[in-house]
């Protein structure tokens, strides 16, 4: 077997001696008759992010290739707000590449994501899945190169407070145990999701930790590799749904919700992108510097970033964490290793010395090309995001600048060098553009721009017009008096505590 492959926790990919993005469908029958799989599961993402799934009991060869080549009939009424009634029959169809084995599943169970097809057995025009599809080909079409991202899943894990070993209030940044509570549970969520097929590149505590009520709340994150932004996609709903079954199987509660109280850390979901061609990092150039590749796509973030905060930041406690003075971003800017920035190009492995070498003398770093590592990332989104729509609104924003004439010029008047919430740098903050305060403000960049979303066919006018009308029938009354209340921001927290 392939050296590649033996290292790979997803049992099918092991078992059938091939990547997951080759499987077919004679493969996953195989397996399934081989391994006495009892049933097989479809889970697809609907409109409120969450996975939906459907059980089929195994006992017939010829059922198990309908379902596999035909699909299933689901109600797109009951997943989508969009769709009436009157003609909410929809199709579910497997994607074969990826299948896994089921990791919470009493029996034996192969699980795939499915996509949604309508009446005529075209692709849903405004399903999440199929939105991100067709900004991934336009990006593709109109720049020659793939988009990729990856994301950092931030979250909480909740249990009664022990009183053992305290971690420091807000301190919780790479703690080890045992002032970490939660490390194991953590690393545990990590293999369960390289078993669905994450690729992941981290996990560690994050700063946010303190007590409430009796309860201890620790912040902890999962961070992944750049793919290809469908299966970052894929990954990250994935991932969200093992954290919740084996914190539930364990006894926690956790959540990916933006704020949880007033003064201590939240929670986002940075997105991390990178641009290649032929397998080769765009971002930086010939010389290992930012390349105007790469400012060109900034220059779109940088135009349409008010816009995206309604697809990343979809409910009222999603604007108490972008609040001044705090690490999530309220202007719109961008800058190097800056984290007071919206956009930033975090620190690369550009410097050409080689830090294997020094640290382990009689080694080196060899063939390893640094480069591919070296991504940009916004700052603004949260676990209130539809992660597909999220990832479709950013390659869009991604290839608009590649479509604007003065892209290199936009790109340098929003970067900033300085910590641009520092007193004696208020002349440079009052020169940035801001982001929305509220969902409606949301909605209302969201309208001004539409074209750019809808153009190409990448976001369907239905769609468009549903994430408005959510974003401006929450009550912004009742979040502002909030903001000063804690008793009311307590209530808005626990109504959208399992958001995403």
């Amino acid at each position: 077997m392939d050296r590649h492959l033996s290292l790979n926790k997803n049992a099918l990919v092991t078992a059938l001696a091939k990547p997951a993005k080759d499987f077919t469908k004679e493969d996953i029958i195989n397996y399934i008759i081989d391994n006495d799989i009892q049933m097989v599961n479809f889970m697809y993402p609907a409109g409120d992010g969450r996975l939906k799934t459907l059980n089929f009991v195994i006992n017939d060869l010829d059922y198990l290739d309908t379902i596999l080549s035909l699909g299933e009939r689901v109600d797109g009424s009951s997943l989508f707000p969009f769709i009436s009634a009157g003609s909410s029959d929809l199709y579910v169809l497997p994607r074969f590449r990826t299948a896994f084995l089921d990791p919470f599943a009493e029996l034996p169970t192969v699980t795939m994501l499915c996509s949604y097809f309508d009446k005529d057995g075209k692709p849903l025009e405004s399903s999440p899945e199929h939105t991100l599809n067709k900004a991934c080909r336009e990006f593709e079409r109109v720049t020659g190169m793939r988009f990729e991202a990856m994301g950092e899943l931030e979250y909480y894990v909740i249990s009664p407070d022990t009183n053992l070993f305290p971690a420091t209030d807000q301190k919780g940044y790479h703690e080890s145990g045992p002032f970490a509570k939660y490390n194991n549970f953590r690393t545990l969520c990590m293999n369960y999701i390289a078993k669905t097929g994450g690729r992941i590149k981290y996990g560690h505590s994050e700063v946010g930790n303190f007590t409430l009520d009796g309860l201890n709340y620790e912040q902890n994150e999962i961070e992944f590799l750049p793919v290809d932004a469908e299966e970052a996609a894929d990954q990250l709903v994935l991932a969200k749904w093992v954290i919740r079954n084996l914190a539930a199987k364990e006894g926690y509660d956790v959540t990916f919700a933006p704020k949880i109280t007033t003064g201590k850390a939240g929670s986002g979901l940075h997105i991390h992108m990178r641009i290649t061609k032929d397998g080769k990092n765009m971002v930086l150039d010939a010389d290992r510097k930012l390349s105007d590749t790469a400012r060109k796509a900034i220059a779109g973030l940088m135009k349409l970033a008010p816009a995206i905060t309604a697809f990343g930041n979809t409910n009222p406690t999603s604007y108490f964490r972008l609040v001044p003075h705090q690490e999530a971003p309220t202007n719109v800017c961008w800058g190097d290793r800056n984290r007071s920035v919206l956009v930033r190009v975090p620190l690369g492995w550009t410097s050409g010395n080689d830090m294997c070498k020094i640290a382990n003398p009689g080694s080196d770093a060899g063939e390893v090309d640094a480069t591919k590592k070296q991504t940009f990332e916004i700052r603004s989104a949260d676990g209130s995001a539809n992660v597909y729509e999220l990832l479709a609104a950013l390659a869009v924003a991604a290839r608009y600048g590649f479509e604007l004439e003065n892209a290199l010029e936009i790109a340098e008047k929003t970067y900033v060098d300085v910590n641009i919430h520092s007193e004696e740098n208020a002349d440079k903050l009052a020169a940035l553009d801001s982001l929305p305060i509220n969902c409606a403000q949301s909605a209302d960049c969201l309208e001004a721009t539409r074209e750019i979303f809808e153009r190409a066919g990448v976001f369907s006018p239905g769609m468009i017009d549903g994430i408005m009308a959510r974003l401006r029938s929450y009550d912004e009354e009742e979040a502002k008096k909030a903001l000063n209340d804690k008793e009311l921001m307590q209530k808005l927290v626990n109504r959208y505590f399992h958001c995403g």
